[in-house]
């Protein structure tokens, strides 16, 4: 054998020396120190890396496999919003707010349309606002009568959202449109007001 070959006992009396050089303290309170620190620092690492993942939204799946709400859909107050993009007749735009579990946009306060005035670009929208006929009051897709807070221009039975306020059309003419749900089916984040 080599000079420098050390045999397993000589090995276990030279690390124990070592051990006393570097410590006064026994050999197990050193290995109990290594593990308390190697859990601190796996604690450490997890925390860190379960803070870099992004929140999940806990929003419902419809039946075509998409989420309720995604970066398309606008916070404001206790609803979120979606401003379409394509052009689409007043009950298509229902039919796909409904197919959102959601409705064509409904506003409660001037502050609310405000705010979708504010979102909207220069296009037409259609809104949840309807009537039978001129002669019938403005009601909303809920069935809740409007408030006329806001007159509605024209003779048309179905409402939209245009640069000159809310008007009134006929139901088949293309136009985008706003869907409108209550926070209470979605947990996204909200985005701030631009306005």
């Amino acid at each position: 054998p080599s000079p420098y070959t050390l045999t397993f006992p000589e090995c276990k009396k030279l690390q124990g020396k070592c051990l006393r050089i570097l410590s006064p303290e026994s050999p197990a309170k050193l290995y109990c120190c290594y593990a308390v620190i190697t859990v601190l620092a796996a604690a450490v690492i997890a925390l860190s890396v379960l803070k870099k993942r992004p929140e999940i939204s806990e929003c419902p799946i419809n039946e075509n496999n998409h989420t309720a709400c995604s970066i398309d859909w606008i916070g404001n107050g206790s609803k979120y919003f979606y401003f379409s993009e394509d052009l689409t007749d007043w009950i298509s735009s229902q039919k796909f707010c409904v197919e959102q579990n959601a409705q064509l946009a409904q506003f409660e306060s001037l502050e609310e349309l405000d705010f979708l005035n504010g979102h909207k670009n220069d296009s037409a929208y259609w809104i949840g606002l309807h009537r039978e006929s001129t002669q019938h009051p403005w009601t909303w897709t809920d069935n809740t009568k409007y408030n006329d807070s806001v007159p509605i221009r024209g003779e048309g039975q179905y409402a939209y959202l245009s640069d000159r306020g809310i008007s009134s059309g006929r139901e088949y003419m293309p136009r985008k449109w706003i869907c409108s749900k209550p926070n209470s089916y979605l947990q996204c984040p909200v985005v701030s007001q631009l306005v």
